[in-house]
């Protein structure tokens, strides 16, 4: 959780000066190319709760129970109040958008309480896609969309800076929308077309851009967050016509009030309360504060709850910045701020009831209770309060009502003291591995980054084992299990305590491998074992795609060897059925190499290939000896029946991207097999019954989740269930009506 999200989470693989005017609906969702649906399916999330970085959270001014809440590669989502629960509305967003899942900003039009906009856009860089706006009439059931010039970065450094989106407060037929680096946008028909408009600062090609758009009374201030902190510089705007814009007189400057990070309007007092930070956040910030304005006269009043820079209490400096900044609105001077990046003593939220002049820190009584998302813990006796707490909001109908997101929740309390996530529908992991056992208590055990691997005993409450311990990891990288012996199952991820374990007990308890090759420390890589749990392979690979040796153990991880005659970078894959046999898919040269014994020697087989994509899969059937699918993403999909000695490339798929299997169908000796990739033009969810000669569509156009290529698996126990891994809404999992 500590470290960017450009390098934690998957990347898929021209800074334009003015918006595109062309709109798009989407009713629900835009299709990629015509569609049908065969089978009915009922798709869901397999309940972790939470586990993602919540960006934003907005409370609707004028209605009760209604919130929003936005996430850095999850997508938005709406409170329901009758229900307690988040309603995903971006997960119509599909293949070819799967940039679109970041989601930069969001507004509510107060006068209006059925509209919403979002500001879409993951990554700036010049191979991700530009940046879209959604407007909706009707609470993000259904969307419009207007797809722009200019990229939004959802997931990058500032994306838990404040809305950057707003409705104006004299026309809510206008819009203003604030980027990274082009300016100010401003639309006057609700988001349907945009133009830039005359801001005083000038962009960079690297830097934060606007950093916040909030409305004060009739003006709308602007933070700017590419200034030094000196008053030549201003790092706040402002206009009082919808025309001009001008620095606001008197600014606090200095390090401390370098970047504007949020900030939230006080009605009632008409002063403008603004957290800053030296760094936008939410890592790489050591200072900050916290400011007001009396908009009434222009006096500023500095109401910081605690200046960093103190000693802590691990012996080094009380290092960080503030974030998140809310008012209440029955409540004239009562507000809450929350630190971010603040390690050693941990992050708090802090309350004030007289307008800064003092606070209380709400860490300091919290009670926390995380008995329904027990993950939380982090394999230790407590939850921390947070970290990385850049999204607070305050009910505007219940004072008492304050939530605050982390790196992995969204915690709630109702009366100041007992908090607890307040989580449940919103689901954010970024899913990497899957394992479907065919016996056990569980029928699933996910590897995610930002929590590990978890042991799914029902589908509908998080796993009350929490994330894997001993060692607990950061992020998962891979998941293996013995096709023979079930109960052996082994993980790699990044741990600070080791990065590879074995279970015994099917993944419900685990033990660190008692050596591993000293490279694994910064290049885990995933891992197989052989289909009695007798031998371990390791390919070895930095998240940079840098590739090393692959290690063998032959003693359940107390002794590694280098496999001299295996390519490095060779995605692995054991046998089913003969423990003594492997095979490895190069994907640089396109050869497929074979061992027939345990994994001492690989010889190559089938050559020629496809190759040039390290995200090439290979799969084995179950109960299958020598029956190998090679997903090779565009290029098709190839199945080998001898070994991988010859691949037959199959007819009835133009694309794949990741395939697995589950029982199969009544009747049929082949096991279901399911597929992300393309069967026409576009790409989809689908199963296959007879060996892959027909194939039908599963998902719909309501249920996309963006990119869909990391790993899929149907259910051993269970015909027609298939579990579906997702960069950014956790695991989904589909049943026929």
């Amino acid at each position: 959780m500590r470290t960017s999200r450009l390098s934690r989470r998957a990347v898929l693989a021209g800074t334009a000066a003015a918006a595109a005017l062309t709109t798009a609906p989407l009713l629900p969702g835009r299709a990629e190319a015509a569609e049908s649906v065969a089978t009915a399916y009922r798709w869901r999330n397999a309940v972790m709760g939470g586990t993602g970085f919540i960006t934003g959270v907005l409370f609707h001014p004028s209605v009760r129970g209604l919130a929003y809440a936005r996430t850095d590669i999850g997508g938005a989502y709406r409170w329901d109040d009758r229900t307690d629960r988040w309603i995903p509305l971006t997960d119509h967003l599909g293949w070819d958008d799967w940039n679109l899942l970041g989601v930069e900003a969001m507004a509510v039009d107060p006068a209006h309480p059925n509209r919403v906009y979002l500001a879409l856009g993951t990554y700036t860089q010049p191979w991700a896609g530009n940046g879209a706006v959604l407007r909706s009439e009707d609470r993000g059931a259904t969307w419009k969309r207007t797809d722009l010039t200019v990229k939004f970065g959802g997931n990058e450094d500032g994306r838990g800076c404040g809305e950057r989106l707003l409705v104006d407060p004299r026309d809510c037929d206008t819009l203003w929308l604030g980027t990274r680096h082009d300016g100010v946008l401003k639309s006057t028909d609700r988001g349907a077309t945009w133009k830039p408009v005359s801001f005083p600062a000038t962009p960079s090609a690297t830097g934060q851009g606007i950093t916040l758009l909030v409305a004060a009374g009739r003006s709308v201030y602007a933070g700017w967050g590419d200034s030094d902190g000196t008053a030549d510089h201003p790092n706040l705007y402002r206009t009082s016509d919808g025309k001009t814009w001008e620095p606001v007189p008197g600014q606090p400057t200095g390090t401390a009030a370098k970047v504007p990070i949020r900030a939230a309007y006080d009605r009632l007092t008409r002063e403008l309360y603004v957290t800053y930070a030296n760094a936008p956040g939410p890592n790489g910030q050591s200072d900050g504060s916290v400011h007001k304005l009396r908009t009434a006269n222009g006096k500023w009043t500095e109401v910081t709850p605690v200046k960093p820079g103190g000693a802590s209490s691990d012996g080094g400096t009380d290092s960080f910045g503030y974030g998140g900044v809310a008012v209440d609105a029955r409540r004239p001077g009562t507000l809450v701020v929350s630190t971010n990046n603040r390690w050693a003593e941990i992050d708090t939220v802090f309350r004030s009831t007289d307008g800064g002049r003092t606070w209380k820190s709400l860490k300091d009584e919290a009670v926390l209770d995380v008995a329904e998302t027990p993950y939380l813990n982090w394999g230790k006796d407590e939850p921390k309060f947070g970290w990385w707490i850049q999204a607070v909001g305050l009910d505007p109908f219940d004072s008492e009502h304050v939530v605050y997101g982390t790196g992995a929740t969204l915690y709630g309390t109702r009366d100041l003291k007992h908090w607890a996530p307040q989580i449940r529908g919103l689901e954010e992991a970024s899913v990497v591995a899957l394992v479907s056992p065919p016996t056990g208590e569980a029928h699933l055990i996910s590897g995610s980054r930002d929590i590990g691997v978890l042991y799914h005993e029902r589908l509908t409450a998080s796993p009350s084992r929490g994330m894997a311990t001993n060692p607990v990891f950061g992020s998962a990288i891979a998941l293996a299990q013995a096709a023979a012996k079930p109960s052996y199952v082994v993980r790699t991820g990044s741990g600070d305590n080791g990065n590879s374990a074995w279970s015994k007990d099917g993944g419900k308890t685990w033990t660190p491998f008692a050596s591993q090759p000293a490279v694994a420390k910064d290049a885990p890589g995933p891992i197989v074992t052989n289909a009695d749990g007798s031998v371990l392979l390791w390919s070895l690979a930095h998240w940079d795609g840098t590739v090393y040796p692959a290690h063998r153990s032959a003693d359940n991880g107390a002794t590694w060897s280098e496999v001299t005659s295996l390519p490095k970078g060779a995605v692995l894959v054991a046998d089913p059925v003969d423990p003594t046999c492997c095979y490895a898919y190069d994907t640089t040269a396109g050869t497929l190499y074979a061992s027939t014994d345990s994994g001492l020697t690989f010889t190559a087989r089938a050559t020629g290939l496809s190759s040039g994509d390290a995200g090439f899969q290979l799969a084995a059937a179950p109960g299958r000896s020598g029956d190998l699918w090679l997903s090779a993403k565009a290029n098709g999909l190839y199945r080998s029946t001898d070994g991988g000695a010859t691949f037959t490339k199959v007819g009835s798929c133009r694309s794949s991207h990741t395939l697995g299997f589950g029982k199969a169908a009544k009747g049929a000796a082949y096991p279901a097999i399911y597929m992300a990739g393309g069967i026409e033009d576009f790409n989809a969810i689908y199963r296959s019954d007879d060996e892959a000669r027909t194939w039908t569509r599963i998902n719909d156009d309501r249920h996309r989740w963006g990119w869909t290529g990391a790993a899929i698996t149907g259910d051993p126990r269970v015909y027609g269930r298939v579990y579906l891994a997702t960069n950014g809404r956790g695991v989904q999992y589909g049943e026929p009506v």
